[in-house]
C-alpha cells in the first residue's frame, strides 16, 4: 500500500472517461472527469440531470452495474488506484473508508429489521465488533446524529420513523466505521426544508467531528453554499469549472456556471422588473454531443470556427488558486455584463374575488389500529378553519412542511374530497359539497392542476396531441375533430412546444417538456384557477426558469388565478403576490409577499424562512433550526398547534401558548397572523435575511 499523508489529496481523479453498453452502441457517459479533495474538504459536484454526477460517485465506490466499464483514467484514494483493486480489496474499503448515502433513505434500510440490529451491523461485518460493542457504538452515533431518546430509536422498525429520521439513521450508518471519504448523493432533495436545514447542519458539525472528507453531490446551489468548501460545475459528462466555492460563485469563469445563477430565483429577482434567464434550448443527449464544445449550442459567447474547432481541455484561470474553466474565451467575456435578453413586463392588474373559502375544515376518520379494523376510530385534522380569498389574475402561494394540510386543501378545492364544513365558494357558487363527478363542465374545465411529477400524469401509450384532445372533448371544447385539433396546436404554442411535438409519445420527451404539456392540458378548457401543487420541484433549475416564467406569461394573457403549492420559499418570493403560511392543517400567517418576507413573523414563517438555502455569498441568515417532528394531525398538541417547537413560547406568559389556540390578529392591512406573541415582541423581531452591501 503507498505511504499517503494528510496533506495529501485522500480522493484523486484523474482523466476519468466512463461508458455504458447498450444493444446499439457504448454511451460515453463521463469524459476527461479530474476532480481533488483533500482531507477533510467537501467537494460539491453540481449540474443538471444527466450530467454525470451520480456516476462519477458509483465510479469511486466501483458500483457501476454490469453495462458500465470505466475506459480511461484513475480514481486514486488514499494513494491507491480503485480502478486496479480487486474484490475483495474493494470490500474491504466500501463502508469502512468510503459510505455513501443515498437521496431516498428508505431504500438504504431494511424494513424487516429494527434500527439497532442494521446499525451494529456496520461494525460487526466490517470491524469483527462483537455485538454487544456494536450496540454500544450504534446508541451513540444515534445520540451524534441528534435523534430524540436512541434506546426507542434503536428498538424502532424504519417505516416508524419520519423521512428526516430516517435520513439521519442513514447517516449514523455511514458513519460507523468513521469512513475517511463519506459520498452524499442528493441527500436532502426528499426533505421538507426545515429538516434539511437540520441534516445540513448535522452534516457539517460531523464532518467536522470526524475530520470526514465529503463529495456532496447536490443540484441546489445554495445547499452547495452552506456545505462545501470547493465545488466542481458539471455539464454533458465533463467538469467545466472547478474552484472554492466563494470563488466560483462570485468570479465564474464558465458560461454555463453563469447561465445556472441566472435561472434561479436569487434575492432581488423579480418576475415583473428582473425575470429569471432560461437557458436556451436543451441537454444534448448522450451520443449526440455537438463538436467542441458541450455547451456551445446553448451559449451566449458562442463562437463558430473557433468554440466548435477541438476538444476543449480544462484550463486554469490566472491569479486564482485552484480555479479551473473549460471554455475557450473566458478571458475576452465581460462577466459583469447584464443579461443582453432582459423583458420588463406590466404587473398582472388584479381583479375580483373568484375563490373564496371560509372556515373550511376537512377531518378522517381511521381505524384504531386494530389487526383487521379494530379499535376504537380517531380523527385525523387534515385542515382546520381554513379561510382566505384569491382574485383574478393573482399569484397566491400556499406553503408549509409536509403534512400541514396543503395537498389536502388542493383536493377539497378539486373536488377529489368533499369538506367536512365550511364554505367554498367559486364566483358565486358554494362547491363545497360538490364531489368533482358531479360537477358541471364550466366547473371542471374552470378549476385545473398541475401536479409535481410530470412522469406520472401522461398516459404512455398515448401522442401528445392525443392527450390534449382528449382534454378537450371532456371539456366540450369545439365542434368537430378538425376544430379541436386545431385548439390542441393553439394550446401547444401557447406552452411553446414545437407543433411537430403532438406526434410523439411522453417517452420522447424530457422532464420540462412533459410539463410544458401537462399545462397544456390544464388550459385546454379555459382553466380560470390553476392549483399548480410543487409544478417545478422536480424539474433542473434551469427548466425551472423556463416552466415559471411559461406560467406567469399565460396567467398575464388569460388573467388565471394561480395558486401555487411549494416548499421552496425562493421561488415563492420571486413570484407570488401573496402568501399562505399553514401548519398542522391551520394558517397561520397570510399576506403580501413583502409583508411575509419582513419582520414581524409568525415564529413559523421565521424558521422557514431561515431554513431556505440561497446562492448568493452576499446573503446572511439567520440560523434557526426547528427541533423535532410536525406533531400528528391524529393527536395534535393544545393550544397553539406550533407551541411544540416554538423558539418564542418562552416569551408568552401564563402557560398561554399549551392552552388557548391563539386568535387571527391583523397586523397590518392584509397582513394575519394567528400567534400569542405580544405587540411588543412582534415589531422587535430581526429580519431573518439579509443582504450584504457591495
Amino acid at each position: 500500500m503507498p505511504d499517503w499523508t494528510p496533506d495529501q489529496p485522500i480522493l484523486e481523479i484523474d482523466n476519468l472517461s466512463i461508458s455504458f453498453s447498450t444493444r446499439l452502441r457504448d454511451i460515453p457517459a463521463v469524459m476527461d472527469f479530474s476532480c481533488t479533495v483533500m482531507a477533510g474538504e467537501a467537494m460539491g459536484l453540481v449540474g443538471e440531470s444527466g450530467c454525470g454526477k451520480s456516476t462519477v460517485a458509483l465510479a469511486v465506490m466501483r458500483d457501476l452495474g454490469r453495462n458500465g466499464r470505466i475506459t480511461s483514467g484513475t480514481i486514486r484514494f488514499k494513494g491507491r488506484d480503485l480502478t486496479q483493486l480487486g474484490e475483495a480489496e474493494l470490500r474491504h474499503i466500501r463502508g469502512r473508508e468510503i459510505a455513501m448515502i443515498y437521496q431516498e433513505p428508505m431504500a438504504s434500510l431494511n424494513p424487516a429489521m429494527t434500527i439497532g440490529a442494521q446499525l451494529a451491523e456496520v461494525p460487526m461485518i466490517h470491524e469483527r465488533m462483537p455485538r454487544p460493542k456494536a450496540m454500544a457504538l450504534a446508541r451513540q452515533i444515534v445520540a451524534d446524529v441528534r435523534l430524540p431518546d436512541p434506546d426507542r430509536i434503536l428498538r424502532a422498525y424504519p417505516h416508524q420513523l419520519s423521512g428526516g429520521q430516517q435520513q439521519r439513521i442513514v447517516i449514523a450508518m455511514a458513519l460507523m466505521s468513521k469512513p475517511a471519504l463519506l459520498i452524499l448523493d442528493e441527500p436532502t432533495t426528499a426533505l421538507d426544508v426545515t429538516v434539511e436545514a437540520g441534516i445540513v447542519d448535522l452534516v457539517k458539525d460531523l464532518g467536522a467531528k470526524y475530520g470526514t472528507s465529503m463529495l456532496f453531490i447536490s443540484h441546489n446551489l445554495g445547499l452547495v453554499l452552506e456545505v462545501c468548501d470547493r465545488i466542481t460545475v458539471m455539464y454533458s459528462g465533463e467538469a467545466v469549472e472547478t474552484g472554492a466555492v466563494a470563488e466560483v460563485f462570485d468570479h465564474m469563469r464558465h458560461p454555463y456556471t453563469q447561465a445556472l445563477f441566472r435561472s434561479i430565483p436569487l434575492p432581488g429577482a423579480d418576475k415583473n422588473s428582473r425575470p429569471l434567464v432560461a437557458i436556451p434550448g436543451n441537454f444534448p443527449l448522450p451520443h449526440e454531443r455537438p463538436p467542441g464544445c458541450n455547451f456551445g449550442p446553448r451559449c451566449d459567447y458562442f463562437k463558430a470556427g473557433q468554440c466548435d474547432a477541438r476538444d476543449v481541455p480544462m484550463r486554469a484561470v490566472p491569479d486564482r488558486d485552484r480555479h479551473d474553466s473549460r471554455c475557450l474565451r473566458f478571458d475576452e467575456i465581460d462577466w459583469d455584463a447584464p443579461p443582453a435578453l432582459r423583458r420588463i413586463v406590466e404587473k398582472t392588474p388584479v381583479g375580483e374575488v373568484v375563490l373564496r373559502m371560509e372556515d373550511l375544515r376537512k377531518y378522517y376518520e381511521v381505524s384504531g389500529g386494530g389487526l383487521f379494523g379494530g379499535g376504537a376510530t380517531k380523527v385525523v385534522k387534515a385542515n382546520e378553519t381554513l379561510s382566505f380569498e384569491a382574485r383574478e389574475g393573482e399569484t397566491l402561494a400556499i406553503v408549509g412542511e409536509s403534512g400541514c394540510g396543503k395537498s389536502t386543501f388542493a383536493k377539497v378545492l378539486m373536488g377529489l374530497e368533499t369538506a367536512t364544513s365550511g364554505k367554498i365558494m367559486l364566483y358565486d357558487r358554494d362547491i363545497q359539497n360538490t364531489p368533482i363527478e358531479k360537477r358541471n363542465i364550466d366547473t371542471v374545465s374552470g378549476v385545473q392542476m398541475v401536479f409535481q411529477n410530470p412522469f406520472d400524469t401522461l398516459n404512455p401509450s398515448m401522442t401528445v396531441g392525443r392527450q390534449i384532445i382528449r382534454a378537450l372533448e371532456i371539456f366540450g371544447v369545439g365542434a368537430s375533430d378538425a376544430e379541436r385539433h386545431a385548439r390542441m396546436l393553439e394550446l401547444l404554442d401557447l406552452v411553446k412546444l414545437p407543433r411537430a411535438f403532438a406526434e410523439r409519445m411522453p417517452r420522447q420527451l424530457s422532464g420540462g417538456q412533459k410539463q410544458r404539456v401537462g399545462i397544456a392540458r390544464a388550459f385546454a378548457g379555459g382553466a380560470k384557477i390553476v392549483v399548480a401543487d410543487e409544478p417545478v420541484s422536480a424539474l433542473d433549475v434551469s427548466v425551472q426558469a423556463a416552466v415559471t416564467d411559461l406560467l406567469m406569461e399565460i396567467q398575464r394573457e388569460n388573467r388565471t388565478t394561480l395558486l401555487f403549492i411549494s416548499h421552496d420559499l425562493s421561488i415563492v418570493r420571486y413570484l407570488s403576490d401573496r402568501v399562505m403560511v399553514m401548519y398542522l392543517g391551520h394558517v397561520v400567517e397570510i399576506g403580501s409577499t413583502d409583508q411575509v418576507f419582513a419582520p414581524p413573523y409568525h415564529p413559523y414563517t421565521e424558521a422557514l424562512l431561515s431554513a431556505v438555502p440561497i446562492a448568493d455569498t452576499r446573503v446572511k441568515k439567520q440560523r434557526i433550526v426547528l427541533e423535532g417532528d410536525i406533531p400528528s394531525a391524529m393527536n395534535p398538541p393544545p393550544g397553539c398547534p406550533f407551541q411544540t417547537r416554538c423558539r418564542w413560547k418562552a416569551q408568552v406568559p401564563g402557560g398561554l401558548c399549551e392552552r388557548d389556540m391563539p386568535p387571527v390578529r391583523t397586523l397590518a392591512p392584509g397582513h394575519q397572523i394567528k400567534c400569542h406573541l405580544s405587540d411588543e415582541i412582534l415589531q422587535r423581531m430581526a429580519p431573518v435575511i439579509t443582504i450584504a452591501a457591495e
